[in-house]
């Protein structure tokens, strides 16, 4: 897009074109996630997403790429994520017994934030040299990979007694997301984090006073300090205060947003952005140990769509945000202040929820066993 535009804005507005879908779908994918083969699911998107991703091929081997295409593209991979993620965050709790949660969030971490390392870095490199098509057929390629994968994974049916996807079984999803501040936190205080303090569609515009191939490197460096931070995340298992875990490094991410606005050599800004990726990645790992330990199966699918609303739209308005106030002042104005409201945002949401950073792991997991034996005994009698 930056190539195409050379405008921030036009950058930020992908993440506002991706906005929509991304909320629609996450809610629609997350009650189909309580009823249907989850594994098939996932596996159906995915293939979806593919042929997104073939088009992005196409179009960047025209003579003049469409700016049209990339944001119709944009829209449909978020919408096909948004049906997919909860299928996908549904399995785990299946497959891993609670007390093994933060390890497993750990061992997710360190697979997702290596590919968040190689693919930017390697994506600006090839985009900077041999072109977008041959990027984008690297991604392509990598279906193939994901999709025999899946299709060599198990089935997984649906809970015993599951609620048929609808209006009312969304609004019970809701209901039982709000009655529950410690989740209500960790869903507005990485809302926060990220609308305020997501600075990567700057990224391109920031490159070109580093070189422009710097650009993968910007997009890299998050993804290095997260992928030390969960390597090493073996002391989160003996925390469980996990809400005011969550809160600290939430804060640790926007002060780093700010020293990174500051950073005039290229070395000291990837070393605050990885500084950044760091804090994100411990504030993701509490958050999803408190997800799997805590919600029922059988509203697994449900919470994960509210799950993936709050972490996937906050970087999407984030990018807007960040690319609106840099084109009505500057690229430093945009990242700085981002991040001193993120940092204030966090102090003021944590003290707005005084049950969340008082949270403690243990009593969220017997809460859990007691609200599935509950049920299950409300089935057997029926």
């Amino acid at each position: 897009m930056y190539q195409l535009t050379h405008s921030s804005l036009a950058v930020g507005l992908l993440g506002a074109a991706e906005f929509v879908p991304t909320i629609t779908m996450a809610f629609v994918g997350g009650a189909l996630a309580d009823y249907v083969d989850r594994r098939r699911m996932v596996l159906i998107t995915e293939f979806l997403m593919a042929l997104s991703s073939a088009a992005l091929v196409l179009n960047s081997l025209l003579p003049r790429p469409q700016v049209w295409v990339l944001f119709l593209c944009a829209t449909a991979i978020a919408g096909l994520n948004g049906l997919k993620r909860p299928s996908l965050e549904a399995l785990t709790p299946r497959l891993v017994a609670p007390e093994l949660m933060p390890a497993s969030s750990a061992l997710r971490a360190v697979a997702g934030t290596l590919g968040g390392v190689i693919g930017p870095a390697l994506g600006g490199a090839l985009a900077a040299t041999t072109g977008p098509a041959v990027a984008y057929s690297i991604d392509l390629a990598t279906f193939v990979i994901s999709l025999c994968a899946l299709w060599m994974m198990r089935a997984t049916p649906p809970p015993l007694n599951a609620d048929r996807p609808s209006l009312r079984s969304l609004a019970e999803g809701l209901r039982y997301a709000r009655s529950r501040p410690e989740l209500m936190g960790t869903y507005v205080i990485d809302m926060n984090a990220m609308f305020f303090g997501m600075p990567m569609a700057l990224f391109p515009a920031i490159a070109t006073k580093f070189g422009g191939a710097s650009v993968g490197l910007l997009y890299a460096a998050p993804s290095v300090g997260a992928f030390f931070a969960s390597v090493a995340s073996g002391w989160s298992a003996r925390i469980h205060r996990h809400g005011l875990a969550v809160i600290i490094a939430a804060g640790v991410w926007g002060l780093a947003i700010v020293a990174f606005g500051f950073a005039d050599r290229l070395w000291l800004a990837l070393l605050w952005l990885a500084i950044a990726g760091a804090g994100d990645m411990v504030s993701g790992l509490f958050r999803m140990t408190i997800w799997n330990q805590t919600i029922p199966d059988h509203l697994r699918g449900r919470l994960a769509g509210i799950e993936m609303v709050s972490y996937m739209s906050g970087p999407m308005l984030g990018n807007a945000e960040a690319g609106i106030v840099a084109s009505l002042f500057s690229i430093r104005t945009s990242v700085v202040s981002g991040g001193i409201l993120c940092v204030l945002g966090t102090g003021l949401l944590g003290l707005a929820y005084p049950a969340f950073w008082r949270y403690d792991g243990r009593e969220g997991m017997l809460r859990k066993q007691r609200e599935e034996a509950e049920r299950a005994l409300a089935s057997s009698a029926d």
